[in-house]
């Protein structure tokens, strides 16, 4: 699947819309990420906190369990917004993954070995990356094949 400029654009909005359903009453900081899966589809989520701040789950690992359970296992591209409860668009700083979120996604890499990230402070300022890039030397299943030789 190419991923075209429209396409980066589509993502960032839906980030931006998913951003929406945060539940984030302890950092107030709000957080949406859209998911492009190699089928074409894309999966959506917030950051959803927990009194027991080890149980919050990110926006990225939201979209990214969906993705998973609904059968598309494989991610070509993730577009993260985030910022505190009633910021301007302006003010926004780029919110990129999680190391935790970062090796989430790495469970899923596509043949092509890599993830595009797009990080927004806008629908027209995003950034732009890769998992590769922002999780060199990572730890993915193919470190496990010795277990089935």
């Amino acid at each position: 699947m190419v991923l075209t400029e429209e396409m980066k654009a589509k993502l960032v909005k839906e980030a931006f819309e998913a951003r929406r359903g945060s539940y984030s009453p302890y950092s107030r900081f709000q957080v949406g990420a859209a998911l492009l899966t190699s089928d074409g589809r894309i999966f959506t989520g917030a950051n959803i906190e927990n009194a027991s701040y080890g149980a919050t789950i990110c926006a990225e690992r939201t979209a990214a369990v969906e993705a998973a359970f609904s059968g598309s296992r494989e991610f070509i591209a993730i577009a993260v917004v985030g910022s505190e409860e009633g910021s301007e668009d302006e003010e926004m700083a780029y919110a990129y993954p999680c190391g935790i979120c970062r090796q989430f996604l790495r469970e899923f890499l596509p043949q092509t070995g890599d993830v595009t990230v797009l990080v927004a402070r806008t629908p027209d300022n995003y950034r732009e990356t890769t998992l590769n890039a922002l999780l060199p030397h990572s730890f993915g299943p193919q470190d496990l094949d010795y277990l089935h030789q």
